[in-house]
């Protein structure tokens, strides 16, 4: 099955996709325009670039000067090419894609980019390869400071060795911030096997609990869910395929840092200091941690050290050890049924929880 899925996807982005609009659902479509801090970014790429871009969200990390990013499934390149100018002059942008035609694009606005951003040597690599096998790309253990993808994990039909790969060459603190299309349910495997439904990122959608299961195999027991929606399809056919099949797109991310498989308290308090330019005022880690600038937030041992040892470390003040240990970490007491940290105001976001 690996081979008959690599050549149906290769096929579907190589030759029978040619824009955006040649998509029969908005799976691969983000719903919500960019963050504005993106905006002036997202005008200094090529609109080719633009046109052949079918990602399912926004998974562009802050604080990210001067780091090592890989872009799993880069396509065309239009993340790594904003990654390019976050990152700076002094980082690093690795993308990977398995489809020439793709890479054919990227590497041909290549050096208009770079003029465009003012860079006089580049900062980005567009290499031929697979996500699930990153050590035949060169990409040494330990290595990278983020890796982010954009609605290509579910097309790969090996998604273990793809987060086992994830994680070897992640430094430690290192973060996975990526957004791809998950189910409700296990995927039937005839629906696995439909080239359409496989190209538009449905037949090889995770169960978000085979996910949990993946990832805690890999070391990673805890991850957070940074964003989620429902997707409807609107064509006919692909509907009566998919049947009563609940799917989502959503931004998640994980942490190569110390965790447990619980939420445990230790005493941990967190307090923003406003310090990351694109969040003066509030910083969101998750659809239920939206931190104040300068205000405290009791947090779990797991997210004091989501903050500690990772690069967020230089925006947050996290007072606590984990000496003493308290139970588990109790939610009953914030406030969760607020609006949510992506879209609240300064007076509407609610308190922090596990």
């Amino acid at each position: 099955m690996t081979e008959h899925t690599l050549e149906a996807v290769r096929d579907y982005y190589g030759k029978t996709l040619k824009t955006s609009d040649d998509l029969k659902t908005s799976a691969c479509c983000p719903a919500e325009s960019p963050p504005d801090y993106v905006k002036p970014l997202l005008a200094n790429v090529h609109e080719t670039v633009q046109q052949k871009f079918y990602g399912c969200g926004s998974p562009l990390p802050v604080a990210a000067e001067g780091c090592t990013v890989l872009d799993l499934g880069c396509g065309t390149g239009r993340d790594a090419f904003l990654l390019s100018q976050m990152v700076g002059p002094e980082g690093n942008v690795i993308g990977v894609d398995m489809t020439d035609e793709q890479l054919s694009v990227a590497n041909h606005y290549l050096a208009w980019h770079m003029d465009r951003f003012g860079y006089s040597e580049p900062n980005i690599r567009f290499v031929k390869g697979y996500i699930e096998d990153l050590n035949s790309c060169g990409i040494e253990d330990n290595s990278v400071d983020i890796v982010i993808s954009n609605c290509v994990i579910n097309l790969s039909p090996d998604k273990r060795s793809v987060f086992k790969e994830i994680f070897r060459i992640l430094k430690p603190g290192g973060e996975l911030y990526f957004s791809d299309i998950f189910a409700g349910r296990r995927i039937p495997e005839v629906l696995q096997r439909d080239k359409i439904m496989l190209g538009e990122c449905l037949g090889g959608a995770l169960y978000i609990e085979d996910f949990r299961r993946l990832l805690a195999a890999t070391g990673i027991p805890d991850y957070r869910v940074v964003s989620s929606r429902s997707l409807t399809l609107d064509d006919p056919e692909l509907a009566a395929k998919a049947g009563m099949i609940d799917f989502y797109a959503m931004t998640i991310r994980a942490f190569k840092v110390e965790l447990e498989d619980l939420c445990e308290n230790f005493g941990h308090v967190a307090y923003y200091q406003g310090s990351i330019a694109e969040h003066p005022h509030c910083f969101v880690l998750d659809d239920h941690h939206a931190f104040k600038t300068g205000l405290p937030y009791p947090v779990c041992g797991n997210t004091a050290n989501m903050l500690a040892q990772t690069r967020f470390a230089d925006h947050f003040r996290v007072e606590g050890d984990f000496s003493t240990h308290y139970g588990a970490f109790d939610c009953s007491g914030s406030d969760c049924s607020g609006a949510s940290p992506a879209t609240a105001t300064e007076s509407e976001v609610p308190g922090a929880c596990c």
